[in-house]
């Protein structure tokens, strides 16, 4: 533990912000829109290249102990390499949390989250070059970093595994869901009428078009449900290997069954899934499952993979099946169809452990982690005392 500091001066690489949709951006806006109100004491500084549409769009970062940095955006190995060091000394900071890679010359202690180790455990699913240099960049972040977070138990628990260190040095951040987007009801019919789709008479599943969300094996559960079947409503943009995708759709004959949504628009999103009959997701591999808990939330029945993390998200909420199998997955979908008392179990269950997944106790666990490392206690012991 460090002396104990006035006020803390915490930097945050916000860079994602910028970019597209997708669990880091969701993760660092849910926990540090939290953190600012339990942290009066600290000042936070975001760093990224749009300040002005994050405090346009999420007021909290008006706070008086917020400061928003105008970053250029340069290449990964230019913020890693120098730009995050320089904003490190120019603003005086005392600590930069970071997401996955930690800069290489660092001139104040450093925090880093690393939300999973897929690419140490499962490499068939992501390129070479993303592999060969997430080793290297995990393994200098595990090795360097002052505060090591983490979203899931499994994440924890594997990075302890893969890189020889105590478990206890890791804190879990989970992942939060955002209830006023995702809820049950009937909100959002137009987003789903104005995609040619009626309400709970769609499949759905959401995630990027690349190997690892295990995009074949559920067309081939898809074929194997009897008809007339619903239709099959596949969320995500195109990534690496998407092309094989479309090309199982044709082989099985599937192209008037299967929608493929790619341009879906941020409050369009929530409303797909909440119309949805039933929610599969069975990805080979996760470091925590943001789809699923969404799902759950907005009161849709859930399929997903027994492996990775996807089992402690989904607890007893849902319908667990091998992802390698499609004749599980095709059982489990047509259970949640055909059995009304199996589907309404599910509901009720799912909503219950989404309950369990918000920002606010993420960034209790954060903000408490900080005033330790800080010497600090909290307000609420000073009141104590």
């Amino acid at each position: 533990m460090t002396p104990a500091i006035k006020r803390p001066r915490i930097g945050v690489d916000f860079h994602t912000f910028d970019g597209i949709y997708q669990g880091s951006r969701s993760h660092i806006l849910g926990l540090y829109q939290e953190a600012i109100e339990l942290a009066p004491e600290m000042d936070f500084i975001f760093l990224l290249k749009n300040p002005g549409r994050l405090r346009k769009e999420h007021p909290v970062f008006a706070s008086p102990n917020v400061e928003l940095v105008e970053v250029p955006h340069v290449s990964g190995v230019a913020r890693l390499g120098w730009q995050l060091a320089l904003m490190q000394r120019r603003l005086r900071l005392d600590l930069l949390h970071v997401q996955y890679r930690l800069p290489l010359f660092s001139f104040c202690a450093c925090a880093c989250t690393i939300h999973d180790t897929l690419f140490e455990t499962h490499p068939q699913f992501f390129t070479p070059s993303f592999v060969r240099m997430s080793r290297l960049t995990s393994r200098h972040a595990v090795r360097r970093a002052d505060l090591l977070f983490t979203v899931s138990e499994f994440s924890r628990q594997e990075i302890a595994r893969l890189y020889a260190i105590d478990a206890s040095r890791i804190a879990i951040t989970t992942n939060g869901i955002d209830n006023r987007r995702f809820h049950p009801g009937a909100e959002g019919i137009d987003h789903v009428l104005a995609a040619g789709l009626e309400s709970r008479q769609y499949l759905c599943t959401i995630g990027r078009l690349e190997p690892r969300k295990n995009h074949l094996n559920l067309l081939r559960a898809y074929a194997l449900l009897p008809q007339p079947r619903l239709p099959l409503v596949i969320i995500g943009q195109r990534d690496f290997h998407s092309e094989e995708i479309f090309a199982k759709v044709r082989e099985l004959g599937l192209d008037r069954e299967v929608r493929f949504l790619e341009n879906v628009p941020d409050q369009g999103l929530p409303a797909l899934l909440r119309h949805a009959a039933v929610f599969v997701y069975p990805s080979h591999a996760e470091g925590f499952g943001m789809p699923v808990a969404e799902a759950m939330a907005s009161g849709v029945p859930v399929v997903t993979s027994n492996s990775t993390s996807l089992p402690e998200v989904a607890g007893d909420a849902a319908l667990v099946a091998d992802p390698q199998s499609p004749a599980n997955i095709a059982r489990a979908i047509h259970l949640l169809i055909t059995r009304e008392d199996e589907r309404s179990r599910v509901i009720q269950r799912g909503l219950l452990q989404a309950a369990r997944f918000n920002w606010r106790s993420a960034a209790e666990v954060l903000v408490q982690t900080y005033r330790t490392r800080f010497g600090m206690e909290s307000p609420c012991a000073d009141r104590e005392h």
